[in-house]
Parts: C-alpha cells; structure tokens; sequence
C-alpha cells in the first residue's frame, strides 16, 4: 500500500511537472507570436515611413532636379543620335533625302573638278573667337591628367561637366598682364585639326577643306592659322610669337608654289585679328615684324572675310555688361534664378562674366566709330529698316533685288543708335524729352554683402548701390557713351584693353600715333597696305535678325549678383517684330550686322580713300540665309548663319574659284541687303 502510495505520489507529481513544463511552453508560444505580432507591426511601419518618405522626396522634386534630367536627357540623345549617324552607312541619309527633295547637286569642289579647276594659289584660314582648339601644357592640382588635352574644342564638354570650376580656373588669364595665371599653360592646337570640328559632329571648316581637297588641295598647300583667340592680338606673338610663324608659313607657301601669292580666308575675329597682322607684317622690329611696306603685295592675292565683325558687334557689349545675349536672357525667362543660383558652389552667370573679362581678344569687337557710325539717340543708318517675319520667308530661287523690296513688313520706328535703354519708355521715347543723370562723376560704395565673393566676384563688388543706380540713370547709352559705361563698370578690364584697342574714328592717319599696334584692328584708324594689286572680299550671311540694341532693367539685389540684366519680358507690339525678348533686331548673320560685316567694302575702303590710298578693290558677296527643309540636311547647304554658313555652298564655290585664280572682276558684288544705302547715311570723311 505504502508502495501504492509512493507511486500514486510519484506520478502525480510527474503529472504536475509536466503539465508546468506545458504552461511554460505555451507561455513561450505566446510570447513568440507576440514578438513575431511586434516584428511585423515593425516592419510594416518601417516600410510605410519609407513610402511616405519617398512621397515626400519625390513631391519635393525641384526645378534644379527638371533642369538637370532635361540636360542629361538632350546629352544623352545627342551622343546617342551622333552614334547611330556616324554608325549607319554613308549613302542612307543622302539616299532618304534625294526621296524627299530630289537629286542633291554636287558639293562645289567635285563640281568644280568637273569644270577643269585646279589647285594653284596656296590658302591660309585664320579662325575665329571661340572656334579655335586651345589644350593644356601645365596646370594645377585639380587638372591632373589632363596633359595636352583640349580644355576647348573636341570633347571638351567632358571636362567641363566633371569639373567646371577647375576649367574655369584653367581658361580665365591673368586680370593685371592679360597673359597665363601663374602654374599655367594653355596653348593653341596646331594644324588643320585645330578648327575644323568645333565639337564631334559640328564642323567649322571641314567641309571647306573637303571641297578644296576635291581639286587637289592637300596640307602642303593649306594651312591653319592657329592661335589663342583670348588673349589680345599684339600678345600673341609677345607669347607664343604666332604673327612671326604666320609671316614665316605664308613666305614658304609662296615660295614652294611656284610664286603664287595666297588666298587668305579669315573668318569672324579673324578677319579683325588679320587686318593687324597686316600693319604688324609692314611695320619695323621691334613692334612689328620688318617685312616692309610691300610684303602684302608680294605675298596676298586676295582676303577673304567670313562674316568679318571689322565696326564691332553689339552682342559683345551685352557680354561684356550682364554675361548676357538674346539665348541668356530667354533661359532667364523660361527658368527663372537657375543661371543666377548657386548650384554646387557654381554661380554660372558670374563665373562667365569673370572668365570671359579676361579674355581681352574680346575688347577688339567693341563697336567702333562711335555716333558717326552706330546712330545717336535719335538717328541710326537702319533707320526705317523692315524687320523679317515668319510669314514672310523668302523663297530660295528670290533674287536681290527682290528679296530689298518684298520681304519684310513695315513696323514702327526704331532708336537702334540706341545700344543700351533702361526701360521700354526710354527706348521709344523722342530724344528732345529725354532727362538723364550724368553716371561719370557719380561716387562709388561698396555692397556689404559682396564682400564675401572675392573668389567669384567681378569688378561690380567695387560699384555699391550708388554706381549702380548712377548707371541705370543715365538711361540711354550710344556707342558714343558706351566706353565710358565700360571704364565706369569694368575699370580694370578697359585698362588693359585700352592698351591694346582703340574705337574711334582717326583725324589724321600720317599722324605719328597711329603707328602703334593699338590702332592696327581698327579699320577706322589704319590704313590698308600698299597692295594695289591685292583684293579684299567681304562675305557674309543675311536675312537672319541679328542683335542690334537692347532693353535692360535693375535685377534683383542678392549676394553675388550681377545688378544689371536684359529685360527679356519686353515684347514689340504685333507689327513691331523688331522688338523681341528685350532685343532689337536688325538684318545680319544672327551674329554680326550687315553693317559692321559690310560698311568698309561698301564705302570705307571702296575706290580710293584715305583709309585705302592705294585703291585695292573691295568687293561685297552676301548669302541670302536659306534654312535647311529637314533635319537630314544637317546644318544646311544654304546658311547664312554665322558658323553654318562655312559649309554654304554658295561660299565655298566662290572661295574655290579664287584659289584657283578667279578675280574680284570675275564675281563682282553680289547684294541683298540694304549696306549701300544705310553706308550714305553715314557721315564719314574718306
């Protein structure tokens, strides 16, 4: 029994301990579901918080984000289109586009080798500003690697986007000499090479070189007259002594063809850049190059010019004034503040406006002439031009005279003497009822809050509120004011460029003054060489609105800022086309006006005159401006765009012909525009 007990006891216990063993089991289950309940709970706020946190990210897109999707978007499209260009075979656009317009006529140089033409005169191209390759040859810390690479021109844009500020460092000269910084070298790209794609797939002078390569012109009997196009004529060959190499490379071109002097095709600043090379060639050592007064006649059959800025362009003063130009200040209106924020540290505006007043190059196209040939306040030689309106396109096949009378529509009377107006109301306004304040004595302060820009700043921090408002109200400026604009607002850059630039119009060119290189990129204060045997062409687009005068208005005031920007919000009324976007419009080649392209062939140097006394002849060929009929035309066998029209095919037979021995006679003048008449309003003593 007592056994019985035991094991009753025994088992009864065993019984108690399992059913504790189970309690304690199920606790723990329970315990775990909670835990499993907590983690999921966890989990599913987790991930709610980050949906919500995506939603805000993403409701918090800014216009920057847009900005840099729609930048990335047109890069990558633009390289992804050039692939499949350069990838599919050649005759697929050609063949596409004889099924939508027809055979296409043979470019000039095969047509030309069809009519018998051959090489004979060597040719020299002297490109323009920004056109030209420049690669580095030393620098600093944050431009290692790039040993001889192009920081302009090619694929320079690769460089630029993973590090803008180191090339903008590498691009700026020195504010004092105008030279290289110190630790720098940046240097021309040598050869033909140099210009003749500005970037993959944008030619320059490629296909002038293919076409003269068609009747048997090779590198032998071409060359590319390189050289840094920022820093001023006379220190290019103070520097890198280019003006000696193009005196030298020409000499052995004549000598190694036989005595057949060259064909020199400058385009755009080239053509300034040229005519200084000119006076430099003639004048004696040390200053000029000793070649003597008859070196041209020896050496040059003709000149070229391609859309040659020789009065100046407006558009540069704008550049010089706010970093601005018609493309600028419409970006300002589409995106308002992007180009003026600071993004990464890179205040885009005032970083341009800082580099480029360096490049003193671009002071040699200041308007030049003053009044006398831009127009006052109330008198311009356009006066009465017709702007050109959409719904007014010219036909291809219109001839000159034509195209005079036709093609525009008659609008209101515009002030284009007029460069520079504070305000709408004061553009329109009739001289007599002007009323402004005098900005050259007025005292400069100093904006506290530019004080901490010194690294980005331009020579606008020194102005303070006072300058600033002094300058807006004088109101109006002419070209007659506007070196003292330039000189009130930029008086560093105007020091050194005075030194190596002159505007004005000479009294008396036998004076001793003009002597120096300072006047020898004015056609105005120079006198051509003693070549009478020599010709001089100028060539150029027309039928594009071209920048003429603008409307401008105070910005708002921050730190860093440029106090002055185009008023892009100002529109001409419905029959006024010649007011768009805060611009003035007159007839050109969307880059320089007919009349600084065409006033000196037309009147300054035609015939004999005291700025041509040996009466080299001068002769006018305009490129009625044909847009291309679609996309697979590319830029365009009909341009007269500034750039574009290098691949014209008009120009290139021209040029063809009188390297292969055609005259001036043999061309003749060839008009559109209006350059004759607006060159009769012009007062000038010749």
């Amino acid at each position: 029994m007592s056994m019985l007990r035991r094991r009753k006891g025994s088992d009864s216990k065993k019984n108690s301990n399992s059913e504790s063993r189970r309690g304690k089991e199920e606790d723990k289950q329970e315990k775990n579901k909670e835990k499993e309940k907590e983690r999921d709970e966890a989990e599913k706020s987790t991930k709610s918080l980050a949906t919500k946190e995506r939603g805000r990210r993403l409701r918090k897109w800014s216009c920057v984000d847009s900005c840099c999707w729609f930048i990335g978007y047109i890069c990558s499209m633009w390289w992804f289109l050039l692939f499949l260009y350069n990838a599919m075979p050649a005759s697929i656009p050609q063949y596409v586009t004889e099924a939508i317009n027809g055979p296409l006529p043979d470019p000039p140089g095969v047509k030309l080798q069809k009519e018998g033409l051959k090489t004979k005169h060597p040719v020299v191209f002297v490109p323009g500003i920004v056109t030209g390759g420049l690669e580095l040859w030393e620098g600093h810390q944050c431009a290692e690697g790039l040993f001889r690479k192009r920081l302009w021109g090619g694929t320079f844009f690769g460089e630029l986007y993973k590090r803008p500020l180191c090339w903008a460092e590498h691009m700026s000269l020195d504010n004092e000499t105008g030279l290289d910084c110190p630790g720098v070298r940046i240097r021309p790209v040598s050869g033909l090479v140099a210009a003749d794609y500005f970037a993959p797939g944008y030619f320059v002078w490629a296909v002038l070189i293919a076409n003269l390569a068609r009747i048997g012109y090779e590198e032998k009997n071409m060359y590319m007259a390189a050289y840094d196009w920022r820093i001023s004529f006379q220190n290019t060959e103070v520097r890198d002594q280019t003006l000696s190499r193009i005196k030298s490379n020409i000499e052995l071109m004549v000598a190694t063809s036989g005595g057949n002097k060259v064909v020199v095709i400058p385009h755009s600043m080239g053509a300034v850049y040229f005519l200084h090379f000119m006076k430099w060639v003639e004048a004696p050592a040390p200053m000029g190059g000793g070649g003597g007064s008859d070196w041209c006649a020896k050496h040059i059959k003709a000149v070229m010019n391609i859309g040659g800025p020789f009065l100046g362009v407006p558009k540069v003063v704008a550049g010089l004034f706010s970093a601005e130009a018609k493309d600028i200040a419409f970006a300002r209106t589409i995106a308002p503040a992007v180009l003026d924020m600071d993004v990464f540290g890179f205040q885009t505006l005032q970083h341009i406006m800082r580099m480029t007043r360096t490049w003193d190059s671009t002071m040699s196209m200041i308007p030049k002439g003053g009044d006398t040939i831009w127009g006052g306040l109330g008198w311009s030689p356009e006066e009465g031009y017709e702007c050109i309106t959409k719904n007014n396109k010219v036909n291809r096949t219109q001839t000159g005279e034509q195209h005079g009378k036709k093609g525009f529509d008659k609008i209101k009377r515009v002030h284009y003497g007029r460069l520079i107006s504070f305000g709408k109301d004061v553009a329109e306004t009739p001289s007599t009822d002007l009323k402004r304040k005098d900005f050259r004595g007025a005292a400069k302060g100093k904006n506290r809050a530019n004080t901490t820009c010194r690294d980005i700043w331009t020579e606008y921090h020194e102005m303070g509120m006072e300058g600033v408002r002094a300058v807006a109200d004088y109101k109006v400026y002419t070209a007659g004011s506007l070196m003292d604009l330039l000189h009130f607002v930029a008086p560093r850059m105007m020091k050194r460029g005075s030194a190596h630039f002159s505007y004005g119009i000479a009294d008396n060119l036998d004076d001793k003054k003009y002597e120096h290189y300072k006047y020898w990129s004015n056609p105005l204060e120079t006198k051509l060489p003693n070549a009478s045997d020599m010709e001089i062409f100028s060539m150029y687009g027309v039928g594009i609105p071209t920048e003429r005068a603008y409307i401008y208005k105070l910005s708002s005031g921050g730190e860093c800022y440029i106090p002055f920007q185009i008023d892009a919000s100002v529109e001409g009324r419905n029959d006024d086309t010649c007011l768009k976007g805060g611009v003035f419009f007159v007839n050109g080649d969307e880059t320089v006006p007919v009349l600084s392209a065409g006033f000196m062939a037309a009147k300054g140097w035609r015939g004999k005159t005291r700025f041509n006394p040996y009466g080299i002849r001068t002769y006018i060929r305009e490129y009625n401006h044909a847009p291309p009929a679609n996309l697979l035309e590319g830029r365009g066998t009909q341009s007269g765009a500034h750039v574009d029209i290098m691949g014209n095919f008009a120009l290139i037979e021209d040029i063809i012909r009188v390297a292969a021995g055609a005259t001036g006679e043999d061309l003749g003048d060839r008009v559109y525009s209006d350059i004759f008449k607006w060159s009769e309003k012009i007062k000038l003593q010749l």
